[in-house]
């Protein structure tokens, strides 16, 4: 039998050593190694891995192949951002802040799957059952079939599964709070969650069950435990949002049996979370009036196009004072980019002056599209000349000045005409339809245009 071994292993990033030390070499975490005993066989020169094992087949590519069957949950937004709904023997994790509405999500999806007639099992490991119960209550869905038990032993879960018909959906609320009976240590250790999530998906694809992991996050937003556990499921789920905001956003980041980057919008109301099926309508404010720094931006967030607004304050100090620049929903270092290229090859002046940017309704952009419309923002707050209020801008500003076209750009301005936009301010080379287009080559030429110099 193999001897066991001590090993320190991080329980910020699975990063394993021989050797306790203070910092985490791989991640960076202090005070994260913990001792743990593995069984490492020392295996001799004798030993050869090419004989020995079980032949299989090959196949090409060209082999027949029948796409997965859906389960759709009766939430068109969370199957949308699922890609058409659960698939049975497949692995679903689903992280999120504290309280952002991770379990209401999934109590809602799950309520209405056994209304439907499906088999559900909820097994919370945070919660009591009668909790659930009064969150159920709470929703109106406290008549739903759903089966509740309040369980974190992997062994006592499985073997209660396993005495029946395999339930269609099994919810796991959470996986930190986990543990198996075969490795050593406390709930939410790296090893514990691994095994743990290993032998739930197992049960998954053998019995044919749709599983739902909850995760924890990180202070910085990403899901805690060691990264193998993303790797093992099929599908992970951001769920993200601001308390302060009643929008949530569910964003597919992995999805083997569909696209990434899809994303399902909700708003929490006192009955648990609604579809938003227009997320444009939630985020652009009132849009009658013109106002100087304001533009509209059309986002594209997988094969949605989603309309925001993006807010520009500048305000001049005085000689000497230092400047502050404050950003709420985009990249700062972005902000810093576009203020130096208005600068340098447009002749404008920022240096003397507060700049504030945001984009309203606590929405996060990612997408290289917005310069221009973060460009135009700043050029007319700071020259104090409103945007038509009826126009949208997009494109991607280099640092020579050039702006550069973008993805779904036809995509961007066919959801803009239908919601009553007009003009496009955009990059060279798109046809616009019923919106008439300005396109633009160089950021100076947008700010001849934005200042009525052209």
């Amino acid at each position: 039998m193999a001897k066991p071994q001590k090993r320190y292993v991080c329980q910020a990033c699975g990063s394993a050593t021989t050797k306790w030390q203070g910092q985490c070499v791989d991640c960076g975490e202090w005070n994260t190694l913990s001792e743990e005993l593995s069984n490492v066989t020392v295996f001799s020169a004798r030993h050869d891995l090419r004989t020995g094992g079980r032949s299989f087949e090959m196949l090409g590519l060209d082999a027949d192949i029948a796409l997965p069957p859906r389960m759709a949950t009766g939430i068109a937004e969370f199957d949308r951002a699922l890609g058409g709904g659960l698939v049975a023997g497949s692995a679903t994790l689903i992280g999120g802040d504290p309280g952002i509405g991770k379990s209401t999500l999934l109590l809602q999806a799950a309520a209405k799957l056994a209304l439907a007639g499906r088999e559900i099992a909820y097994i919370s490991g945070e919660e009591a059952t009668d909790q659930v119960r009064l969150r159920a209550r709470r929703l109106g869905l406290g008549m739903a079939p759903v089966k509740l038990a309040s369980a974190t032993s992997v062994r006592d879960i499985l073997t209660t599964l396993g005495q029946g018909a395999p339930p269609a959906l099994l919810v796991i609320d959470s996986i930190q709070t986990m543990h198996s009976d075969l490795i050593e240590g406390a709930p939410g250790t790296v090893s514990q969650v691994r095994a743990s999530a290993h032998e739930l998906i197992r049960f998954a694809k053998e019995r044919g069950t749709a599983l739902i992991l909850v995760g924890h996050v990180t202070k910085d937003g990403s899901i805690a435990g060691p990264r193998v556990l993303e790797h093992m499921v099929d599908t992970v789920l951001a769920f993200e949002g601001e308390r302060s905001h009643q929008y949530r956003i569910l964003r597919a980041i992995k999805n083997r049996f569909g696209g990434t980057d899809e994303i399902g919008v909700f708003s929490m109301a006192e009955q648990g979370l609604d579809e938003v099926s227009n997320p444009s309508a939630l985020f652009l404010t009132h849009r009658g009036d013109e106002m100087a720094g304001a533009t509209v931006f059309p986002a594209m967030e997988g094969t949605r196009p989603v309309l925001v607004e993006i807010q520009a304050l500048v305000v001049r100090l005085a000689s000497g004072a230092t400047p502050r620049r404050a950003v709420v929903g985009w990249d700062s270092g972005r902000l810093a980019m576009i203020l130096a290229v208005l600068e340098a090859r447009c002749g404008l002046s920022f240096s003397t002056a507060e700049v504030y940017l945001n984009v309203a309704g606590g929405y996060r952009l990612s997408d290289p599209a917005a310069d221009l419309a973060v460009a135009a923002a700043l050029i007319s707050a700071l020259a104090e000349r409103p945007v038509p209020a009826d126009s949208v801008t997009f494109g991607e500003v280099s640092l020579s000045g050039e702006i550069r076209p973008v993805a779904h750009g036809a995509l961007r301005l066919k959801e803009a005409a239908k919601l009553g936009f007009r003009r496009g301010l955009v990059s060279p080379g798109l046809e616009g339809g019923d919106i008439r287009l300005s396109a633009f080559g160089t950021l100076g030429a947008l700010v001849d245009h934005l200042l009525g110099r052209d």
